[in-house]
């Protein structure tokens, strides 16, 4: 997202869907590589630890075939109906994930009487939205650590002897995952869909080989053995759905992936390749315990041959490697997001791609992400371990879906109440039932996701609520051009040769830099120019197309510079091809460019306790310099500084 001295408006108040180019086999196949990686590797944890003998789990037949129908049951209902079938519809700008679903129910709210009632509604919207991310984050930080262990733990089958050196290959594995980011999603999904078509391939050939062998456990198909398993093991059943859930991480980094790919490529991944991939499997590793209950130790790994053992362990390590991009690009797609709607301060972000404009790299997010993952490997040194963290994060995210969905099926698509009250009810139901049976390990692990995301909540919220102070304080300050040049040149203060640039978020106010100019130095350029920097949905945009010039008065002129996502935004560049179009003189040497800073109060913000105050001083301080993201020379720009609320 492209931002300014404040945050400039997009080309239009509704922004129209790109589609990421490409044909549509290599879209399904780099979708393959980056959306499916996370849900792709839980058959190398889920139904071990649906299993796990602390829930107290009897392994016989029954418990075999109704926890088997739990998990394909979920996976149907939650990934193909809720996702795949619905939320992957709601689309902003050809981009998905919580944020942008928020953002969504807002829009769909934004024309309603502001009633109490009506802001306490936008109110939750907002708060919910705003959770959902800061769980994602959690995921997000989790996945790569869990799925990464889960592979090389596979080696230990071979024999006990490797197992000291399962957490610094590790290490290792996620050091090299995180270094290849700068490359760009479509680089690494061409490179990760091939290896994926292999591994679900792979599973799904494990699996129906063990099916043949037992194919009384297709009779897990029916729904009535899940019914069935949950009425009969009440208490335990509460434990086995913290784990049988999952099977479905990984659904939520779909919807937030989406704009990288597009709908159509992700859909077609997982019906064509991911999902029979994956049930295939699950079928297989039950009927591997049916035959053989001793290889619930490792089911996964227990279904392959001696000798294809470590073959196996080094496919899987590579399908985790891609487990972990899922949510790393979709940790870069949710912070771009968050920064757009004002809840994250302006980070670097490099464009990766020509044809979608969902396609970046974040260098702060992603060395953060690689510190934070390390540190888990290292301090919970287990897939086990760490499974009890894993659920609590991405079960609430999908909670805050299922609502945000409810409420942009009803007031901005206006499908009839019949239709998306029960579907959404359902939803409810499955989203909550495992939101509670995941807290119920809150203590064995829960907490760090939660304490993730309160964390994220805090930096999240003191920012939003700086920048909305932030915009109040400058519309009341706010004095329009229409108005104000025409009383300015009528009493002229002495004019300079040269001109002056003035960097603006509005292009009918009066830039605060102009203010502060004639305040302090007293003078006005004999050219002057108020530039609004927009920012395209396009990925270029052609020079006659580029520039908007309104004249307010001789050599005084408002200019809407427009620019494509896969363009540097150098306003060196727009001012020279504004003085080719106009005649107008601007040498480097005779331009000036103006632009003004907010920064919080030295007393403090209103409202704020001192450690917000302190994060928010600590954000700004650290938030990248429109100076530099519009490339301005250092020797010809002045930056004006204002005090926020003040």
């Amino acid at each position: 997202m492209q931002t300014h001295a404040d945050v400039p408006p997009r080309d239009s108040a509704y922004p129209v869907a790109t589609s990421p180019g490409g044909t549509s086999a290599a879209l399904t196949l780099a979708a393959l590589g980056v959306v499916y990686g996370d849900i792709g590797t839980s058959p190398l944890y889920a139904l071990k630890e649906s299993f796990n003998p602390a829930h107290g789990v009897v392994l016989n037949t029954p418990s075999v075939l109704g926890i088997l129908s739990l998990i394909v049951w979920t996976l149907t209902l939650v990934v193909t109906l809720k996702y795949i079938v619905l939320v992957l519809r709601a689309e902003y700008a050809g981009e998905g994930g919580i944020l942008a679903l928020q953002a969504l129910a807002r829009r769909a709210l934004a024309n309603d009487k502001k009633s109490p009632v009506q802001r306490g509604l936008l109110g939750g919207v907002m708060l919910v939205g705003l959770l959902g991310a800061t769980m994602f984050y959690g995921d997000a930080f989790i996945t790569p650590a869990i799925s990464v262990l889960s592979a090389i733990e596979g080696i230990e089958v071979v024999t006990p002897a490797f197992k000291p050196y399962v957490v610094p290959i590790t290490l290792a594995i996620i050091v090299a995952l995180f270094s290849v980011q700068r490359f760009g999603t479509a680089k690494v999904g061409r490179l990760f869909g091939p290896v994926m078509i292999v591994w679900f391939s792979v599973l799904g050939l494990l699996g129906v080989v063990h099916i043949s062998a037992q194919p009384q456990v297709l009779q897990a198909l029916n729904p009535l053995w899940a019914a069935r398993y949950v009425l009969q093991n009440p208490g335990i059943s509460f434990a086995v759905l913290g784990s049988v859930f999952l099977a479905v991480t990984g659904a939520e980094a779909l919807y937030a992936d989406m704009g990288h790919f597009g709908v159509k490529a992700v859909r077609r991944a997982w019906l064509f390749f991911a999902m029979p991939g994956l049930i295939l499997n699950y079928f297989g590793q039950g009927a591997l315990l049916l035959a053989d209950p001793t290889a619930l130790e490792n089911p996964l790994y227990r279904m392959v041959p001696a000798w294809a053992v470590i073959p196996m362990v080094i496919l899987a390590a590579m399908a985790t490697v891609i487990a972990s991009q899922a949510t790393i690009s979709g940790a870069y797609s949710m912070t771009v997001q968050a920064i757009s709607l004002g809840y994250l301060p302006r980070m670097k972000t490099v464009q990766t791609s020509s044809d979608a404009r969902g396609q970046v790299y974040m260098p702060g997010i992603n060395w953060a992400m690689l510190v934070g993952v390390l540190l888990l490997v290292a301090g919970f040194g287990s897939s086990s371990n760490l499974s009890a963290a894993y659920g609590i994060a991405i079960s609430v995210t999908m909670l805050c879906t299922t609502l945000l969905i409810t409420v942009v099926a009803l007031r901005l698509w206006h499908w009839p109440a019949w239709l998306v009250v029960p579907v959404t009810a359902l939803m409810l139901v499955i989203d909550g039932v495992f939101v509670l049976s995941n807290a119920a390990k809150i203590f064995q692990g829960g907490w760090l996701s939660i304490s993730i995301a309160l964390v994220l909540m805090i930096i999240m919220g003191t920012w939003a609520r700086a920048v909305r102070m932030r915009e109040r304080s400058l519309v009341q300050a706010g004095l329009t051009l229409q108005e104000f040049v025409p009383s300015l040149l009528a009493n002229a203060p002495h004019r300079v040769q040269g001109t002056a640039v003035f960097l603006t978020s509005s292009p009918d106010l009066v830039p605060h830099a102009l203010l502060h100019n004639l305040k302090h130095n007293q003078v006005l350029h004999q050219r002057v120019i108020v530039l609004h920097m927009v920012a395209s949905d396009q990925p270029r945009v052609a020079p006659a197309q580029r520039l908007q010039v309104t004249s307010l008065a001789p050599n005084f002129w408002v200019v809407s510079a427009r620019s494509g996502f896969m363009e540097h935004a150098s306003v060196h560049d727009v001012i020279k091809l504004f003085g080719y179009q106009h005649g107008v003189d601007v040498t480097d040497m005779n331009t000036t460019y103006f632009l003004s800073r907010s920064s919080a109060p030295k007393r403090g913000l209103q409202g704020f306790w001192p450690g917000q105050r302190a994060l928010f001083t600590l954000m700004q301080r650290n938030a990248n310099r429109a100076a530099d993201f519009y490339q301005l020379p250092d020797n010809r720009t002045v930056e004006f500084g204002r005090t926020l609320g003040g």
